[in-house]
């Protein structure tokens, strides 16, 4: 296997997306970003067909070792309040997209005997306020990478997940103001006491996407300053 590699990143145009791209441009790997804007292919990942032209496309031109699942939408809502269409708009980008696109690369992969699969889920999977689409849509990419690695772990092919917990992008900046009291509470309960930043999560998928990360499958690593600690189930 040739240590450079060609990588597919969803949602790879801006914020935790765009820097997972960078590092593996800096590594010396192909990237081809997936998103609606600032991508090599800009599509609304939400539609199936656009999706599935993007695809075709890409595997058209060659085969593709690592996928980052990484594309996402919050609709903040109460239980009560989280309308179901709202539901299944969060649904249909945050993982049935990641469905469709593992299900585009892994007859390739398998092929290759070789696919490293990192899906993009979050903190909020173990449970957060007013996150009732998202956090659901979270904790199913972990159920489903959980079950994409004990199916494809014959083929060479690992799938893990990355739980970022605060991650200082400019959509969370513009929901958390510096100086806001919401912000400084989140702040204090960070152990590290600093926000994540991309970067973070970059180097995190970095190491899920390494040739030599072969025997690590099934995982999910929170990236979160510590918030898990002493809430995540050893």
């Amino acid at each position: 296997m040739d240590n450079k590699q060609r990588i597919l990143i969803t949602g790879g145009g801006s914020g935790i997306g765009a820097a997972i791209a960078a590092q593996c441009r800096a590594n010396g790997h192909q990237v081809i970003v997936l998103d609606q804007k600032n991508a090599d292919y800009e599509v609304d990942l939400s539609n199936v067909e656009q999706t599935q032209k993007a695809l075709a496309n890409i595997l058209a031109e060659g085969g593709i070792t690592g996928l980052v699942n990484n594309v996402g939408m919050v609709k903040p809502a109460s239980i009560e309040q989280q309308t179901l269409d709202e539901f299944d708009q969060v649904l249909a980008l945050n993982t049935r997209c990641a469905l469709q696109c593992m299900q585009a690369v892994i007859p390739q992969m398998k092929q290759q005997q070789f696919g490293r699969i990192v899906n993009i889920s979050s903190r909020a999977a173990l449970g957060k306020t007013f996150r009732t689409a998202y956090a659901s849509s979270k904790a199913a990419l972990i159920g489903l990478t959980r079950v994409a690695a004990l199916e494809l772990g014959v083929y060479g092919i690992t799938v893990n997940a990355i739980g970022p917990g605060p991650i200082e992008t400019e959509l969370f900046k513009q929901a958390n103001p510096k100086h806001a009291p919401q912000t400084q509470q989140i702040l204090n309960s960070v152990p590290v006491k600093r926000f994540g930043q991309p970067e973070d999560i970059a180097y995190a998928c970095d190491f899920f996407l390494n040739e030599k990360s072969g025997f690590i499958t099934g995982q999910i690593l929170y990236v979160c300053g510590g918030m898990t600690v002493g809430v995540n189930a050893i």
